[in-house]
């Protein structure tokens, strides 16, 4: 992104946006899409909340811990024929990484400064222990995305429901 633009986030419409937070998503898959990166990872129950309570990155320790957890969920969604839980996990996986890489590359985890117009600011002042962070999450998402179960039940799942 030009160091002049904005955040996308800031032209965000909720209301176009396929993910809705009053949707139970085990008891209504097919409403579920796939979208990219980690697109319904904050909104899509009861996944977020069975989920995210194990989501941590603050130390390498503690993202280990988080990351074993959430691969661990990852394999009983599968195990389950649950496509929707396992995409999930893996969202939670790659935001682990996304998010821990935005800490070790900006102080305090911001990008831009909100006080002066959305600016980018300065890249590589950040925490070396939050690299480690996302390099312990990246392996573990890597590990999902490259799962042949997942891989198949995704293929499907995009070309039957998006």
């Amino acid at each position: 992104m030009p160091s002049n633009s904005k955040p996308s986030y800031l032209n965000f419409e909720i209301d176009s946006y396929p993910w809705k937070p009053d949707i139970d998503y085990r008891a209504q898959p097919e409403k579920y899409k796939v979208g990219k990166g980690e697109q319904g990872v904050l909104i899509c129950e009861p996944y977020k909340s069975e989920i995210g309570q194990f989501w941590r990155f603050k130390t390498p320790e503690i993202a280990t811990e988080s990351s074993k957890k959430i691969l661990e969920m990852f394999y009983k969604y599968i195990e389950a024929n649950d496509f929707v839980g396992a995409d999930m996990a893996r969202k939670y996986l790659q935001m682990g990484y996304t998010r821990a890489r935005r800490y070790a590359n900006y102080k305090g985890g911001k990008k831009y400064d909100k006080e002066h117009d959305y600016k980018a600011l300065e890249r590589g002042t950040g925490s070396e222990e939050k690299a480690k962070s996302a390099e312990i999450f990246y392996k573990a998402y890597k590990s999902a995305e490259a799962n042949p179960i997942y891989a198949s039940m995704k293929k499907d799942w995009k070309k039957l429901k998006g």
